[in-house]
């Protein structure tokens, strides 16, 4: 399973997706939009639009931003999805 995440090291909601993810013990490669400003319009292209940070994709495909990522894990859903996506 592929995880993509684009971040801002000032962002706490980046850092809140982030100790999830590691709590699940997912990797992920981080485009931190900080140290990649470069990144930043083509994530906004991937997201069809949005621009707030973290942006979340999995196999290359729009996830969620943090908000979604912690409503899944709440309902028990975020397991099933990750097991679907192995």
């Amino acid at each position: 399973m592929k995880i993509e995440i684009y971040t801002k090291s000032t962002c706490p909601y980046c850092h809140k997706a982030k100790d999830l993810l590691l709590k699940k013990n997912l990797k992920f490669q981080e485009y931190d939009l900080i140290q990649n400003p470069e990144l930043r319009d083509l994530m906004i292209k991937r997201t069809g639009g949005l621009t707030t940070v973290p942006q979340i994709f999995i196999n290359d495909e729009y996830f969620s931003d943090c908000d979604k990522l912690y409503i899944l894990e709440n309902t028990g859903k975020l397991d099933q999805i990750i097991e679907n996506n192995k």
